[in-house]
């Protein structure tokens, strides 16, 4: 049997080498060690004609036609995975074109709105909800270990609002749920049209040359 020197998983899916602690492996496992990452960032999207947020019976947040996007961060994503996630969510085509088809983007809606001269906005409507990450898997109870902690969440959620108003135009309004809140969300869901969008599942990482 093999000995190798362990390695540390950083956030950034880093193999790390300078731990000298020796597991042992498999003679079949000398030549690579692989070790997965799960990042997944997750927006429920849906295509509504209207959507709001309520916070102790007071309105805080209102759209008419656009997208309400729930919001989840797992527990190792980063920037880079709600720059992806943004990116999508701003370019799906989830509207209908002039043949019916569903061929038009959040984006290109705005910028038909602001070409024909019509008077109105679409809406992005952001809430965070943390309960997309659940494990589901087993018993009838769901554990919620896969989602970011209060902290981390906070701060991609934030990052995320903060990135989606950069692209806020005339033609588009960017609101927003309260994170850690007790929300009350009603919308009428166009359709209904739903989608369900990740960053990515997952990032790999394979390294050290001990093992070759």
């Amino acid at each position: 049997m093999a000995e190798a020197r362990r390695g540390i998983i950083s956030a950034d899916g880093v193999f790390d080498q300078k731990n000298p602690a020796a597991i042992p492996l498999k003679a079949d496992d000398r030549s690579v060690l692989s070790i997965k990452v799960n990042r997944k960032m997750i927006a429920l999207l849906q295509r509504v004609s209207q959507a709001q947020v309520s916070v102790d019976s007071q309105l805080t947040a209102e759209i008419g036609i656009g997208l309400l996007i729930l919001l989840c961060a797992e527990r190792e994503d980063r920037e880079i995975e709600a720059d992806q996630l943004l990116q999508k969510v701003l370019n799906y085509r989830v509207f209908a074109d002039n043949e019916g088809k569903m061929n038009v983007s959040l984006l290109q809606l705005t910028e038909e709105f602001s070409k024909s001269g019509i008077v109105g906005r679409a809406g992005l409507l952001i809430v965070p909800q943390f309960t997309l990450a659940a494990n589901t898997q087993r018993g009838t109870r769901p554990s919620f270990t896969p989602a970011a902690g209060p902290e981390r969440g906070r701060r991609l959620f934030d990052y995320f609002v903060t990135q989606a108003k950069k692209r806020k135009t005339p033609a588009l309004s960017i609101e927003t749920g309260v994170f850690g809140a007790n929300m009350q969300v009603a919308l009428v869901n166009d359709g209904p049209v739903s989608f369900w969008l990740q960053s990515r599942k997952s990032a790999t990482s394979k390294s050290n040359p001990a093992l070759h």
